[in-house]
């Protein structure tokens, strides 16, 4: 049996020509295609993140595991086919791709999970819409996404707008601290809340340039191997208006407590209850806020490269 990473890996030929010239490669995730947006929002959102990291000057990877393999760079027909009910896909966390793999099932990957990939094969920077966090009871659940553990020991720039509302924001950026995660804002020093532009929480950074972060990221990692967090706020005009974003969050927590559910069931039970009260508002700004990240990473991925050069 091969159990080489040349063979568990498949690099699409685009991504493995541009790994080899040191070009800019951005690494996309698939759990917000497979399990977090609505069809067919999902599949245009997929388009849309890869059509902008080109449009930013680097080249997309979109990861998975399909029939046995970790695909980095999944066409957007193997996407749909990824998406696709029938596959029954699981949402990969970084520990569960070696059980995926030994064991034959699709999987779509979460921000840890890529991020585990990303540097495996030589990708640099990642682009996602929230990272995960801190959930709010966890003192009585200890209910902590492993995207802040792995961000910890994975030296990968992730660009997102924050995490969710629905999270503990002041929690998850003490455990950031903690682990020694940095964070800086771009063009901003307040930490966005997803839909919202501002959760309400200082930061001590602000990158004013795409050439700023991909300098700032690269003089981190000669002296940390921890990873970099680039947290680019949804544009003020597309983000969620404060009331109904309150009222939603609101009736989403209720929700969840009254359904009792635990662990990964939480998040998407929340988003689709902000999707229900928001009459589909909350999806919109979902899939704004992501494709800027994308298109903002394949800048950064691009001056990361020029300046490898």
């Amino acid at each position: 049996m091969d159990n080489s990473l040349e063979s568990l890996v498949v690099l699409h030929d685009e991504v493995a020509t541009a790994l080899f010239e040191g070009r800019g490669v951005v690494a996309l995730e698939t759990t917000i295609v497979v399990q977090g947006l609505p069809a067919p929002t999902n599949l245009e959102v997929a388009r849309q993140c890869e059509a902008a990291v080109r449009a930013g000057g680097s080249v997309p990877a979109t990861i998975g595991i399909l029939d046995g393999s970790i695909i980095v760079g999944l066409t957007i027909e193997q996407v749909e086919e990824l998406a696709s009910p029938s596959r029954n896909a699981a949402k990969l966390s970084a520990r569960d791709l070696g059980v995926a793999l030994a064991s034959g099932v699709d999987g779509a990957t979460t921000v840890a999970g890529t991020i585990a990939v990303a540097h495996r094969v030589g990708i640099d920077v990642m682009a996602t819409g929230g990272l995960g966090g801190v959930h709010r009871d966890a003192v009585r659940s200890f209910d902590e996404s492993a995207d802040l553990t792995a961000m910890s020991r994975t030296p990968v720039l992730v660009v997102a707008s924050g995490v969710k509302s629905i999270l503990d924001i002041g929690a998850t950026l003490e455990r950031l601290d903690s682990l020694g995660v940095p964070i800086a804002g771009f063009r901003t020093r307040k930490f966005p809340g997803f839909y919202r532009s501002d959760s309400g929480y200082e930061l001590d950074w602000s990158l004013e340039s795409a050439e700023e972060a991909a300098r700032a990221f690269l003089h981190h990692r000669r002296f940390s191997p921890t990873g970099f967090l680039v947290a680019n706020p949804v544009a003020e005009e597309h983000q969620l208006d404060g009331a109904l974003h309150d009222q939603a969050l609101e009736s989403a927590l209720q929700k969840a407590q009254l359904l009792g559910v635990t662990g990964r069931e939480v998040t998407p039970v929340l988003l689709a209850e902000f999707a229900r009260f928001s009459e589909g508002r909350s999806v919109q700004v979902n899939k704004d806020l992501v494709v800027s990240n994308a298109g903002l990473a394949g800048h950064i991925a691009a001056e990361v490269s020029r300046a490898r050069r």
